[in-house]
């Protein structure tokens, strides 16, 4: 579903939005519904690293940790030999 705005830019964000559009060949509309859609996205994924920072999560040492102690149990399970790079 497609809805019609009526939005009012200013005369150098327009000048802009209309050039980036044309470089990617899409329509203004088509391009402005892009960069709202990415606007968008951003800031709920903003908003959920912040709860994840807030909730004092590290899930990326977290994963970095178990890939680490993954590799230990490899090690051991081969008979203390180091891993084929």
């Amino acid at each position: 579903m497609t809805a019609k705005v009526t939005l009012s830019l200013a005369d150098e964000t327009i000048e802009q939005a209309r050039w980036f559009a044309r470089r990617e060949g899409l329509s203004l509309s088509a391009w402005m519904d892009q960069a709202a859609r990415e606007k968008t996205l951003r800031a709920v994924f903003s908003a959920h690293a912040e709860a994840v920072s807030r909730a004092g999560l590290d899930w990326e040492a977290a994963a970095l940790a178990d890939a680490h102690e993954v590799g230990l149990v490899d090690d051991l399970l081969r008979g203390g030999r180091p891993r084929a790079a």
